[in-house]
């Protein structure tokens, strides 16, 4: 980790006009190097002296000549966002000064920062653990409140204390397993099956639980892509204007009046919609309008990428074929039915029961008059998953966590049915070191893991995660002593072993 031992710098505010801007200098030489551009207003201080979680007014300084005012905020090391001595300096906003600073101090020394680094060496420094570092952009990209919380959660470790507890579920049960298997003469307790089996179901009903709520924290987190599809005139783009809260798409009672996709972000509850309003799909013949056909061809597309299908028809009309076509396409798809027009259907029988099978959600309203819009917000959370989850609780927050899981959660399966199956306990074992393979290594690596090398109480190499180094040196000493005597109490093993 060589590059631990430079200093780095870079603007922590977004780029462009505003009110101030602030540069993050982060590294062993940062109070020297701001010290070389840094003049306070006050005499007798200096960057030098300056103590942890205090300010300092000032100018920097670059080539020699002041430049702007300045507001040096101090963190000592290990107290500061990265572990390492870290200044925070403000600067008026706007791109002339914030990029003079940055000059001044990398011609003072320091080197600019890669992407995510600050947060890198936050990880590299035990500031967090792998889940929170990834969970950072996770709460800078959040769209709504509870999709900011969700990331949060992760980021305040909540995530990494979940994970914690079914790795070391898993890391208890593998050392009495292990110590049992390979120690037959030593006063091991017997592992039962309903023990074994017990554990490993509790456990992988943890990782089904964390699994599952992916997609609706994904949801909350990042929106999804949501198609308005029906026939011309049933009300789409007015529904869209509804959703977005000013006329976004032009409404008239000339059919085709869309011809092109119209697209446009809105909060609907907890929940972002990237919406795209799409021409009416009808069929036009081989003679009709070539335009509006590549409307149409559009529209189709966006159905198969999107997240969401709002497919609205007009509840005044009886369903044409072309309706009943869209039904079918929604089939198995996240699509709710929107009966529009309910101000003029009157007391006609709403088609209800032709689209049940083919939506999960059917919801009547009135989009010119705002009628139905909760019952609508209500059926988009419940159908994403969104109305269940608790935005305060764990949950994965990335690709690479829901592949770790995933894993750990298929082999913990795999354990189980080998034991079912007639298979004995180290057949078993074998399934539940791939689990603890995937969950600790992957789903929870820490960079200050260290491999514990051919321990010979354990059956395979396996790295442990352990957050201070020479506590790891000193345990994995101790074992290698008590594994060459093959004499030691079975709560040693287990404590030495898996220290965290």
């Amino acid at each position: 980790m060589e590059h631990l031992h430079t200093t780095i710098c870079a603007l922590a505010t977004p780029p462009g006009e505003g009110g101030i801007a602030t540069v993050r200098v982060s590294g062993p030489d940062a109070y020297g190097i701001v010290g070389k551009i840094f003049a306070p207003v006050r005499q007798g201080k200096s960057v030098a002296d300056a103590k942890g979680y205090t300010a300092m007014l000032g100018h920097y300084l670059l080539h020699g000549a002041e430049m702007d005012e300045c507001v040096a905020l101090f963190f000592r090391a290990p107290h500061s966002y990265t572990g390492e001595d870290v200044i925070e300096l403000s600067v008026h906003g706007g791109t002339a000064m914030a990029d003079g600073l940055l000059e001044a101090l990398i011609t003072a020394g320091c080197a600019p920062a890669g992407p995510g680094e600050f947060t890198r060496r936050a990880l590299e420094n035990g500031r967090m653990s792998l889940t929170q570092a990834e969970a950072v952009m996770e709460v800078i990209a959040a769209n709504g409140r509870q999709g900011a919380a969700l990331a949060k959660s992760a980021l305040d470790g909540r995530l990494a204390k979940r994970i914690g507890c079914i790795q070391t579920a898993l890391q208890t049960l593998n050392a009495h397993l292990t110590a049992w298997v390979d120690y037959p003469e030593e006063d091991v307790p017997e592992l039962s099956d309903e023990a074994f089996v017990q554990t490993l179901t509790e456990q992988k009903a943890e990782l089904d639980a964390l699994i599952n709520g992916y997609s609706a924290g994904a949801v909350l987190r990042h929106g999804v892509d949501c198609v308005l599809l029906g026939r011309p005139n049933v009300g789409k783009s007015t529904l869209l204007n509804l959703l977005a809260g000013f006329d976004r798409a032009i409404v008239t009672p000339v059919a085709g009046t869309t011809r092109d996709i119209v697209e446009q972000a809105v909060q609907l509850g907890s929940v972002r919609l990237n919406l795209f309003d799409t021409a009416g799909v009808r069929e036009v013949g081989v003679d009709g309008d070539a335009i509006e056909a590549e409307g149409i061809r559009r529209s189709w597309k966006k159905l198969d990428e999107a997240g969401l299908v709002l497919a609205v028809f007009d509840a005044a009309q009886p369903l044409s074929e072309d309706d009943l076509e869209l039904a079918r396409k929604c089939r198995s798809r996240p699509a709710i039915a929107v009966l529009n027009k309910q101000d003029l259907a009157g007391k006609q029988d709403v088609p209800r029961g032709t689209l049940e099978p083919y939506f999960k959600k059917i919801v009547p309203m009135c989009a010119k008059d705002a009628v139905g819009l909760q019952a609508l917000t209500d059926a988009v959370a419940d159908l994403l998953g969104t109305a269940q989850l608790d935005p305060s609780a764990a949950q994965l927050c990335s690709a690479r966590q829901l592949a770790a899981a995933t894993r750990a959660r298929d082999a913990l399966a795999e354990a189980i049915r080998a034991r079912q199956d007639g298979f004995g306990l180290d057949a078993a074992a074998v399934c539940l070191t791939d689990a603890l393979q995937a969950d600790c290594a992957k789903l929870e690596a820490d960079l200050a893991a260290i491999p514990v090398g051919s321990i010979k109480a354990m059956n395979y190499c396996h790295e442990v995660l352990i957050p201070d180094m020479a506590e790891a040196r000193k345990a994995a000493d101790q074992l290698e002593t008590l594994t060459a005597s093959k004499s030691w109490p079975f709560p040693v093993y287990s404590d030495l072993l898996f220290y965290v």
